[in-house]
């Protein structure tokens, strides 16, 4: 027991000291923080003091001091003021710079001074003079006081003198309609709030300068603190874009939950992304760089953007015109239907014979005993020819046969309606044996008439026709759906990002309407779809009278005018449609990634024209769709091209002009030899016989004259188009050769009317109406056209400099109305080509010249 207790008393000893020894540690650790602290209390020297509004504070600040001014204000909940904090750096040389952390109620600011911002390549720029405006909390009271405090410290042991200015803002709350002018620089950016107005849903904040530099970014912000306000973090949150002179930016309610919003103002410290100049790269990784002065004046308003009502009369209005083209053709097509009834009346009852002798007249013929063919029929009745010019040949050798001749042909035509089209293949005339010698011989001689290249069978040419509008089809629905794809694609972005950059609006003259950021561009497009499904019925109309024509074996659709194919009016008025799908995505968000959606089908339209116009008077030799649309596809391959690598590519566009002139050439020389020429190892040799024997050996002029014009003319004007590239090389290439195509088909056009002319053919009323109309209107689209409001070959500040505002119903601008008008005189220069022969209906194939 006795060893027990003192195991027991030895155990609490040690316990005891143990315990003392780790009070002692605590004590001696206690001890030695306070000394520390005190030793930090007389090391720093913290100094707070009551400070006010508008007084300049002139200071020094060191690592031993620092200075805390504790500022106070009431905040009202209905009424907004701005504070704003102004610091000046007096020393020029400083090893460290000043810090000032402004502590308020729910948000913290701080920033140095100098304020270093970093441009490109690491480009650093001092500023010695910064200006913040303070964001102010929310507050649910009526009135409430408000206290912030200024620190400033430095770690700097040299004293720097600096100047503290804390002011309010004056007309921080913008007004409706009322412009308010200020200043801003990089260090001193400048942001105010905008209250929405009872009964206005949507507001268009427009920023202005009379300079275009320095470059700025005008942003839009919710009503939270922090407001990023500075170059390296305004595009952090909400809505921005770049300007110069003019920047424009609509602004929904719906987006903004506490019906406010702020206007951030930032100037850049470099002017690249507006296209402005880049300084040198700086020496020394570190070397700060002089700015100099970036100070910009701006203008700044907001006014109430267009109310439902606007967008229901832009909605009516656009479908109001292109439903009258609707209206305008029933009632065309009305009186084309009477008038040719009174025709069909007085051709069935004449008014020299009673109904008993017209009706001898069509069971004998003239002899009186044979009964009259459908043949001789219509030739009495339209003064036809009834007779091929195969059945001329045949039936001026034996007048016996004649008969029987046209009595087998119309067995034969009335067999061929019903057999299928499936079962006649494209090459079923070349199992003629003397089909190549007939090509040589008629394509060669030195006047052509229609019946010479309409030779070839009506089903196979109508088969080989109808696989342009299969063809185009199948490509609009492949090239269409990534398209619509990618800009839903590029408006998710626009819409998530805020980065108005992204898009070449008409900023003063964009309507959203839902997620769509320019819902009166789009719309605009509207004409193209309705118009080309217009011309589609009225191509329709047209092959179901012909197709009755040929089943009732008409003369006149038989062997007289021209022949009428309908495959390539199909794909004509298809890619009119297609145009407007497209262009209409395009608008969705316009750049120059996607510029080729807007000129794609463009190409196409201009092709098809020239190949309509040539197939009318060369049937048998115009180019298959598989040629066609391969040629078409190389254009647009080079449109891509030089979009992305054009621009200022010497190398390119050598290449290009070459390709140009060379492809001219062999057009040139195929159109002029309508086919029969061979491409191979001898070619040259054949072209230097020729130039021996007909400019050396004897001078003798062509024998084609019409066509030499033509091309010689043609190839003045490419070469010429090809040197303006090559010396110009103009940065917006798919337009350059968009008008390339344009410049080709109005040549051809014009030649085509002169020769038309010229051969002693006439235009009929309904299709000059259509020229002059079509050229009338044409002018007016290209006037529109090149106002040019906005343009993806410049940087989007500078685009954003000729934006401009609506024109028509405060809901359209200049481009909406070439939309418009384009579509116009598109559908007008269909109907053109539709309608320009119609006077060779009743005129024999033989005696209609090609040219």
């Amino acid at each position: 027991m006795v060893s027990r207790s003192r195991w027991k008393s030895r155990h609490k000893g040690a316990v005891v000291w143990q315990r003392s020894g780790v009070a002692l540690f605590l004590w001696l650790c206690v001890a030695q923080i306070g000394c520390s602290s005190g030793d930090l209390a007389q090391a720093k020297n913290v100094v707070q003091r009551d400070a006010e509004f508008d007084i300049t504070y002139n200071d020094t600040v060191t690592s031993e001091n620092q200075t805390i001014y504790a500022f106070n204000h009431t905040v009202s909940r209905n009424k907004t003021e701005g504070v704003r904090v102004s610091v000046d750096v007096l020393s020029q040389e400083m090893r460290s710079p000043i810090l000032f952390v402004i502590r308020q109620k729910q948000a913290v600011l701080s920033f140095q001074v100098p304020l270093i911002l970093r441009g490109l390549y690491q480009r650093k720029y001092p500023y010695n003079h910064v200006g913040r405006t303070l964001c102010q909390p929310p507050t649910k009271a009526v009135a409430e006081t408000q206290y912030f405090f200024v620190d400033v410290s430095t770690l700097s042991n040299e004293a720097t003198n600096y100047k503290l200015r804390v002011s309010r803002v004056e007309s921080f709350t913008l007004q409706t309609n009322i412009i308010f002018s200020f200043t801003a620089s990089p260090s001193q950016p400048q942001y105010f709030k905008y209250n929405f107005p009872d009964g206005v849903d949507t507001v268009i904040v427009k920023v202005s300068s009379e300079m275009n530099f320095p470059c700025s970014v005008m942003s839009i912000q919710d009503i939270q603190c922090p407001v990023y306000d500075l170059d390296n973090n305004v595009a952090f949150i909400g809505m921005y874009q770049t300007m110069t002179k003019k920047g424009a930016i609509t602004v929904q309610r719906k987006d903004f939950p506490n019906n406010s919003f702020y206007v951030v103002v930032v100037v850049k410290t470099e002017d690249e992304a507006c296209g402005g100049p880049l300084l040198l790269y700086p020496l020394h990784p570190d070397e700060l760089i002089d700015a100099g002065n970036r100070t910009k004046v701006l203008d700044i308003v907001v006014s109430p953007a267009i109310k439902t009502e606007i967008y229901v009369m832009g909605m009516l209005f656009c479908l109001g015109i292109f439903l009258s083209f609707y209206l305008l053709t029933l009632l065309v097509a009305c009186v084309e239907n009477k008038r040719t009834s009174k025709k069909r009346e007085v051709f069935e009852n004449p008014p020299d014979m009673s109904p008993a002798e017209t009706a001898s007249l069509l069971g004998k013929s003239g002899d009186g005993k044979t009964p009259a063919s459908p043949y001789e029929y219509g030739s009495m009745a339209d003064n036809c020819s009834t007779l091929s010019s195969e059945a001329v040949t045949e039936s001026a050798t034996s007048t016996d046969n004649n008969y029987g001749y046209i009595e087998r042909s119309l067995d034969t035509v009335g067999r061929s309606r019903q057999e299928s089209l499936s079962s006649v293949e494209e090459d079923d005339y070349d199992t003629l044996d003397d089909i190549e010698s007939d090509k040589n011989i008629v394509r060669t001689k030195k006047y052509l008439c229609v019946s010479d290249l309409a030779r070839k069978d009506k089903r196979i040419l109508s088969k080989k026709y109808q696989i342009y509008f299969w063809n185009i089809s199948t490509i609009a629905v492949f090239y269409a759906l990534p398209v619509i794809q990618l800009v839903i694609t590029y408006q998710t972005v626009v819409n998530v990002t805020g980065n108005q950059d992204i898009c070449y609006y008409n900023f003063m003259c964009a309507h959203p309407l839902g997620a769509l950021s320019a819902f009166n561009n789009i719309l605009s497009n509207l004409g193209y779809v309705m118009l080309g499904l217009l011309f589609l019925l009225i191509v329709l109309k047209r092959d179901v009278v012909h197709n009755r024509a040929l089943c009732r074996n008409d003369i006149n659709a038989l062997e007289c005018g021209i022949p009428k194919h309908f495959g390539l009016f199909y794909a004509m008025g298809t890619a009119l449609m297609m145009e407007g799908l497209l262009s209409a995505c395009y608008h969705v968000c316009p750049n120059y990634t996607n510029f080729q959606f807007d000129t794609s089908f463009m190409y196409m339209i201009a092709g098809l024209c020239m190949l309509k116009l040539y197939q009318k008077r060369h049937p048998d030799i115009n180019a298959s769709a598989y040629t066609a649309y391969a040629c078409l596809a190389a254009v647009i391959f080079f449109s891509v091209l030089g979009v992305v690598f054009g621009k200022g590519n010497a190398a390119f566009w050598i290449v290009f002009s070459v390709i140009h002139i060379l492809a001219t050439l062999l057009l040139s020389t195929q159109l002029y030899y309508m086919g029969r020429w061979r491409l191979d190892s001898g070619v040259l040799r054949r072209m230097i016989n020729i130039i021996y024997t007909d400019c050396i050996r004897q001078c003798s002029g062509p024998m084609y004259i019409d066509r030499m014009v033509l091309l010689v003319m043609g190839n003045i004007v490419n070469w010429s188009l090809a040197a303006y590239g090559l010396i110009e090389r103009p940065n917006d290439f798919a337009s350059y050769l968009l008008a390339i195509a344009i410049c080709n088909l109005l040549l051809y056009f014009a030649f085509y009317i002169i020769m038309k002319l010229r051969s002693g053919e006439r235009i009929q009323c309904l299709a000059l109406v259509c020229i002059l109309f079509t050229a009338v209107v044409w002018g007016f689209a290209l006037y529109f056209f090149f106002q040019g409001l906005s343009t993806w070959q410049k940087t989007p500040a500078e685009s954003r400099e000729h934006n401009r505002d609506c024109i028509l119903l405060s809901f359209f601008d200049d481009h909406d109305i070439w939309h418009f008008l384009s579509s116009i005189a598109m559908f007008g220069s269909f109907l053109v080509l539709l309608t320009m022969d119609d006077d060779l209906d009743s005129v024999q194939r033989d005696k209609i010249y090609v040219f």
